[in-house]
């Protein structure tokens, strides 16, 4: 009888429900339920409608009833940073608010009354974001300071999800870090720190790390789906799943090894053991976010195929992605924008900032959907090549692959310029590597996979992977 394992992952755009199990030594995986997610407006907010992204985690997880494949277990991942608050009761305080909304609007102002920017990095680690978790709390504490005192429990975004199934309320190591509010050196919640923020410390829990089990779902959820099981947490942060699914080749290393987690963002860096909270890691906004077994994540954030996406949505009709990216592939226009301006974080419409951004500075500025993703993967690729000399001039390595891994692995236009501006070998894939890094955590929390190296090895083997050189 089949070991089923469930992927419950989660991105701003979509979420999917993805089964594994093995068969011959390698990693099957079975996609069985799909559904939309995005920002919604709500009295003037972007926000998370969570109860419907709930909902559809269920009823998802009712199709393995339906498919007669039952899970050991289940993990959730997401995006990070974001997270709903609970009063005493337990019972939602306001909305659960995106990342791309306004409120965080100068609140870095505000935090750095209390704490040195160069002090809150040498604590934390952690890039400055405008939209970290610390500056939304800070949003709060400013123009809501009612919602915090009533908090009880402060969740993000899986953790509310696993609370939901389980009753049990932990926060997870991957994502936590993310909220620049865990000390990098104690890995875990830094109280003086929070106390100098003026947040009530007691909203925030205890930090588990991924694999641990938070045991059975509650009566009531398993009676609504048809069937418990485990609930394990994997790296809930969808980017600390990622890269788990780096499949590394034993002639590589793992520590010399690039890899770009290429979705609506990219994410391109490398692992550490011990985080560099250097002053010169800081200027160069790089950022040591928690990885699987307390590895670091040392990574640069691009803004990625966001802006695909956006121009995609704008002007680009019926035409899928592959379209879009081949289409691409044949336009000569050299305008190049920088990709980590703020202005491309959330506009009012992504092409004609593109267009005024290229404007600005004096390059021909795009027509029609070819030609604005011309730029923008252009842009993407010069972007990589920054970040690869920036993290080697930090690490004092010099690295000859580069990994990508997630739905980005398959816009080959984007590989074949990443390629050339690097100068790297690009290996690329596998696509769903999120997923794949969820189940996989899992897999050694159950004893089928005997380690992360194992892990990796058997995804290396299991899944197709592009070489562009």
């Amino acid at each position: 009888m089949e070991k089923y394992y469930l992927a419950i992952d989660i991105g701003a755009s979509s979420g999917r429900h993805i089964l594994s199990h093995m068969e011959n030594g390698k990693i099957v995986l079975e996609e069985i339920y799909r559904f939309p997610n995005g920002m919604e407006e709500h009295q003037g907010q972007k926000i998370w409608n969570v109860d419907a992204l709930f909902g559809e985690i269920k009823t998802g997880m009712m199709r393995c009833k339906e498919l007669e494949k039952i899970p050991v277990s289940v993990g959730i991942d997401t995006w990070a940073v974001d997270f709903v608050l609970l009063d005493q009761n337990d019972e939602r305080i306001g909305n659960a608010v995106s990342y791309r909304d306004e409120r965080t609007k100068n609140m870095d102002e505000k935090v750095y009354e209390l704490i040195a920017e160069k002090e809150l990095y040498y604590r934390t680690g952690i890039q400055k974001q405008i939209f970290n978790t610390i500056y939304q709390l800070m949003a709060l504490k400013t123009k809501n300071p009612a919602d915090l005192q009533k908090a009880s429990k402060l969740l993000l975004i899986p953790d509310y999800f696993n609370f939901l199934l389980t009753g049990k309320a932990v926060t997870e190591y991957t994502n936590a870090t993310t909220t620049q509010l865990v000390n990098a050196h104690t890995k875990d919640w830094d109280e003086e720190l929070i106390h100098k923020l003026g947040f009530p410390a007691s909203i925030f829990q205890q930090i588990q790390l991924p694999g641990t089990e938070l045991g059975s779902m509650k009566e009531d959820i398993a009676e609504e789906i048809g069937y418990s099981c485990q609930v394990v947490l994997p790296a809930t942060h969808d980017t600390g799943s990622a890269v788990v699914a780096v499949p590394v080749a034993e002639e590589f290393g793992e520590e010399n090894v690039l890899y770009i987690s290429s979705g609506t963002w990219s994410l391109m860096g490398t692992e550490l053991q011990e985080a560099d909270c250097s002053e010169e890691s800081r200027q160069h906004n790089l950022t040591n976010e928690g990885g699987y077994q307390y590895r670091f994540r040392y990574l640069k954030n691009i803004m990625g195929l966001w802006m695909i996406q956006s121009v995609k949505k704008e002007i680009g009709g019926e035409l899928g992605f592959g379209e879009i990216c081949e289409a691409a592939s044949k336009c000569s226009i050299t305008s190049i924008v920088d990709c980590n301006d703020d202005r491309f974080l959330a506009p009012a419409n992504m092409t004609e900032e593109v267009k005024a951004a290229c404007r600005e500075s004096g390059q021909k500025e795009p027509e029609g959907i070819a030609e604005a993703a011309a730029v923008i993967y252009n842009s993407l690729a010069k972007c990589y090549a920054n970040a690869k000399e920036e993290i080697e001039a930090m690490t004092g390595k010099s690295y000859d692959s580069i990994h990508i891994i997630g739905g980005g692995a398959n816009a080959d236009y984007l590989n074949r310029l990443t390629a050339k501006a690097t100068g790297n070998k690009v290996l690329a894939g596998p696509v769903e590597a999120t997923a794949i890094g969820n189940l996989a955590v899992q897999m050694i929390s159950d004893g089928v996979l005997g380690s992360l190296q194992d892990a990796r090895k058997c995804i290396l083997e299991s899944f197709q992977v592009e070489i562009y050189e």
